[in-house]
């Protein structure tokens, strides 16, 4: 498409704070996936839900194959009770990989058999008054943090009392600010930001009514903190999927909170290459600022669908976020870049037309041919006069 696209700043941003004030943390994404569903279904898509949840939304195109698709996971990081202390307090373990450092001080919710508890996670040693520097010298880690509810809990007894139990799920308080002049200061940034981002591109669409040349499938996973993913999301007439989560913006990354950040690796290995070719060249005929990067410690629902078996190319196309799996910070114009960037994908040419089948001959096949770099020699060339 040559029509340059309209993302709608305010629809992104009040869909993302939606987002943030629904707790999801994976194993208790049921209410996340019901306000996902019924968006697009406002939106107009045709949705389809897993049994337990992953959402399936076509966008139908000129053709049914080779479909697009476009993917990002409702569930965030958290806790889960793993033991009721004799102090009246709860050991923790974490959901998905974060470190402690960052739980220390959060306010916390508890979803118990009886109901909901608010509480705060403190390190054991949590007053200077008692513990002097011991506060500032004790280990970091889970084991060295507990969670102190708010309810009349003075020992283990009185947690079995209230009904909290081991394997209560506990939800971290996002405590988001949207500032002014763009930054997004929140947790769980990772990935609500990148839901959000996927329901601005099809809002667009939609009001603009963008055609396709092919058919689109949105799909909004559960469980990828976890690493599960996109492993049972993907139809078969789905030929690419593109992933859409947060990039690394930290000393020794080429990450940035503006523009559209394009994963090249994670750690399990190159993206596709005409996939990933085609994304970064969009981005050069749309105007939409871009940069490269290479991820040793990440994986997205990208991987998980590869691992799981399916056949698709795959591509990683990032919002920049700092202090990632912490209190994270992002800027507007990224969340916006990523987002024409999807409608500009979904609506692109189809280049690889063979990929319509699962399986077929050479013909078609793509190729790597890459020409000798030109050099100019001359500037090298020594003084021989």
């Amino acid at each position: 498409m040559q029509t340059p696209i309209n993302i709608d700043p305010e629809y992104l941003t009040s869909r993302l704070k939606a987002l943030l004030d629904i707790a999801s943390p994976t194993g208790f994404t049921d209410e996340a996936v019901r306000y996902t569903a019924r968006e697009l279904e406002r939106l107009g898509l045709e949705v389809k839900l897993t049994r337990r949840g992953a959402i399936r939304a076509l966008r139908p195109g000129a053709a049914e194959r080779p479909a697009r698709g476009i993917v990002s996971h409702l569930d965030t990081l958290g806790a889960q009770v793993k033991a009721l202390k004799e102090n009246g307090r709860l050991e923790l373990v974490s959901i998905g990989h974060w470190s402690a450092r960052f739980a220390e001080g959060a306010r916390a919710s508890i979803f118990s058999g009886k109901g909901t508890y608010r509480g705060s996670i403190l390190p054991l040693k949590a007053s200077g008054h008692t513990f002097n520097e011991e506060v500032d010298t004790q280990p970091t880690g889970w084991r060295h943090i507990e969670l102190r509810v708010d309810a009349l809990a003075r020992d283990r007894n009185d947690l079995v009392q209230l009904g909290i139990d081991v394997g209560d799920i506990v939800a971290i308080d996002p405590q988001p600010e949207l500032l002014e002049n763009g930054f997004i200061v929140s947790r769980h940034l990772d990935d609500k930001a990148g839901v959000a981002i996927m329901l601005a591109a099809l809002e667009a669409m939609q009001r603009e009514k963008v055609d396709t040349p092919v058919d689109t499938h949105w799909l909004f996973t559960i469980g990828e903190e976890v690493g599960v993913g996109a492993s049972a999301a993907i139809v078969p007439e789905i030929a690419s999927l593109v992933a859409i989560d947060n990039g690394t913006t930290a000393p020794g990354q080429n990450s940035d909170e503006f523009g559209v950040t394009l994963a090249m690796a994670d750690q399990t290995g190159p993206f596709d290459y005409h996939l990933s070719k085609k994304l970064y060249e969009l981005c050069g005929e749309h105007g939409i600022r871009v940069q490269k990067d290479v991820f040793r410690y990440y994986r997205s629902d990208a991987a998980s669908a590869v691992e799981a078996g399916h056949d698709v190319r795959t591509a990683l196309v990032t919002f920049g976020v700092d202090a990632s799996h912490g209190y994270e910070r992002i800027h507007l114009h990224a969340l916006m870049s990523v987002a024409k960037l999807a409608v500009y994908h979904a609506a692109s040419e189809v280049q690889i037309e063979r990929d319509a089948e699962e399986v077929s001959g050479l013909r078609g096949f793509t190729r790597q041919k890459v020409r000798q770099a030109e050099q100019d020699l001359k500037a090298d060339e020594p003084d021989v006069s």
